[in-house]
């Protein structure tokens, strides 16, 4: 159900229309946004007065776990093998970093000049082949069965410190849950801790225009008028009385919470991307993913607790009506030098300058990976397919000691040859940063059995 629609400026300042779409006529809103929803439904709980209590020991205040949905080839970016034979190194030249022994791609030579602020993991594994299985275990450290469903690493934090305001504690920044041509990520969100801690969905347009996809403000309702409450509620009556019953509980609570958002002066700073100069905005690129970094650095600033960036909606690189996803079985020595490599180039080293510039990086730890890697021998269609068997990830901030290359890939970039890092461990290492010790994990019951990635914590 459509229901109208206002008039947002962009980030260069001139007007333009943002659509935030009505969720009740949306498959997955019910599933994303839901109950008390969108970040802790404003009850912390004992879990945030123990995570109030243990502040002192908490290394990373806010989370960026920036989710490369649909697998970047890690012997194109992180882990290139210059060494192997060509149908496994590929045309693309290794580059010397600031880090000594370091190579990254020549296809990331902004990162490459930047590695003093970040660690690169070569010996991530999973346990699963296809996307949205895999983006269940890379979200959730956990298969997606049996259910229930295991939460997103989001979702932990999000119960352990609760909300700031009118500010979700967990907000996704992307056009809609991540899935494929099939079916979504059932780990994308809360899972078994419950909809009260499900991630709020925002979505920025390469123009910078922030879209709430649960809720499309109505016909006469500018920003400058959202403020009053009763004009908006009356408004919503006639909408009340159209819809069916056992889903007006769940739609005044979406529109509640987004009022909440969009009403209260830290949210609509930290969704304002006009606030921005020129210079930084374009620093970022103008693309919806460099936009989405941009707005997550806004969000670390205004005290949100984990921010997950999606690359995409869709896995798919190629397929109509995808959003070029890292999913690249045809087209991949196309499309990284053409679009994906200088994209993530350029939003995420300026990201890592932004945070270090603002004095945030010491306290936000930033994360970026995708679900797998891509298979070491090129195939027959001169691209790559899925890897579960080893891929790489960067890891940024928190006080962590940057400049490390933690795990290592085999001559061919196959399997690790050092201790694998599972899905699980990454959370539990995302956790450990955010001050969620061994006995909080144990009191929430989540991540059980993980152990951290002690390098990155020492």
């Amino acid at each position: 159900m459509d229901i109208g629609s206002f008039l947002s400026r962009t980030c260069g300042g001139a007007s333009r229309r943002s659509f935030l779409r009505a969720g009740m006529s949306l498959p997955f809103v019910p599933l994303a946004l839901g109950a008390a929803g969108m970040g802790g439904g404003g009850i912390p709980g004992s879990y945030a007065v123990a995570a109030d209590a243990r502040r002192n020991s908490i290394r990373a205040k806010s989370v960026i776990f920036i989710w490369l949905w649909g697998a970047p080839s890690h012997l194109d970016t992180f882990d290139p093998k210059p060494d192997a034979p060509a149908d496994v190194r590929g045309p693309f030249a290794p580059i010397s970093t600031r880090t000594p022994g370091l190579q990254l791609s020549e296809l990331l030579p902004r990162l490459a000049s930047r590695s003093h602020l970040f660690n690169v993991v070569r010996s991530n594994v999973t346990f699963a082949p296809g996307h949205p299985d895999a983006g269940t275990f890379g979200l959730t450290g956990f298969p997606e069965k049996p259910l229930p469903v295991k939460p997103n690493f989001g979702s932990i934090i999000a119960k352990y410190r609760g909300e700031k305001g009118s500010l979700p504690a967990f907000a996704m920044l992307g056009r809609g849950i991540p899935k494929d041509v099939v079916r979504i990520v059932d780990g994308y969100g809360a899972g078994s801790l419950g909809k009260a801690f499900e991630p709020f969905l925002i979505s920025c347009s390469e123009f910078g225009e922030a879209e709430i996809p649960s809720l499309k403000l109505l016909d006469g309702l500018s920003p400058h008028r959202i403020h009053d409450r009763r004009t908006l509620l009356g408004t919503l009556d006639a909408v009340r009385r159209q819809t069916e019953e056992d889903r007006l509980h769940d739609w005044s609570r979406l529109h509640q919470r987004a009022f909440e958002l969009l009403s209260g002066p830290s949210g609509r700073k930290a969704l304002d991307l006009t606030q921005e100069s020129t210079e930084t905005r374009d620093a970022y690129g103008q693309t919806s993913f460099g936009q989405s970094c941009l707005m997550a650095r806004r969000m670390v600033e205004a005290g949100v607790s984990y921010i997950q960036v999606n690359w995409s909606e869709y896995v798919e690189a190629m397929t109509p009506n995808t959003d070029f996803g890292w999913d690249t079985h045809i087209y991949n020595f196309e499309l990284l030098p053409d679009r994906h490599c200088p994209i993530l180039d350029r939003a995420l080293s300026a990201l890592l300058d932004d945070l270090s510039q603002r004095g945030l990086l010491e306290s936000t730890l930033v994360v970026a990976m995708g679900e797998f890697g891509r298979t070491p021998k090129i195939t027959n269609r001169a691209a790559r397919d899925h890897w579960p068997r080893c891929y790489s990830s960067l890891w940024a901030g928190a006080g962590m000691r940057p400049g490390q290359v933690i795990g290592a890939s085999d001559r061919l970039g196959g399997d690790p040859v050092s201790t694998p890092i599972s899905p699980l461990m990454v959370g539990t290492t995302i956790a450990e940063f955010a001050g969620l010790d061994t006995q909080a994990r144990a009191e929430l019951k989540v991540l059980e059995g993980g152990t951290s990635v002690h390098e990155l914590l020492s």
